[in-house]
């Protein structure tokens, strides 16, 4: 028997959780949820269901060296860039995939994040 999976949830160890939080409320529009736990917080996407779970990283753990990027659906790329910009989060250069654009940055724990306008491929 098949099943069919799907992605609801991608848990990133952070130093700050908070701050981790509040950077994806401000700029992804994303919502925090009442906290369960003292070194967990989750946000959840406004428009879909998806969550990010924020644990508190140990010591010893090594900052921004998974081997993930979180990727957001945005229709126009450059717009959205300029708006984050203004609120201080800096994407790289527009690069053109095959028929779409995306750009990259890092969130405040290093983790890369992208922009991309491939869910929008016609």
């Amino acid at each position: 028997m098949k099943t069919s999976l799907s992605v609801s949830r991608i848990l990133l160890y952070v130093r700050d959780p908070q701050k981790i939080a509040d950077f994806y409320v401000e700029h992804f529009a994303f919502i925090q949820k009442p906290q369960v736990h003292d070194d967990l917080i989750e946000v959840t996407s406004s428009v879909c269901a998806f969550s990010l779970l924020l644990h508190q990283a140990s010591k010893g753990h090594r900052l921004g060296q998974s081997c993930i990027k979180i990727v957001f659906d945005v229709e126009d790329i450059e717009a959205f860039k300029n708006q984050s910009e203004k609120k201080g989060l800096k994407f790289g250069v527009t690069c053109k995939g095959e028929g779409y654009e995306f750009a990259n940055a890092r969130d405040p724990a290093k983790n890369p994040i992208q922009i991309s306008r491939r869910a929008f491929l016609k």
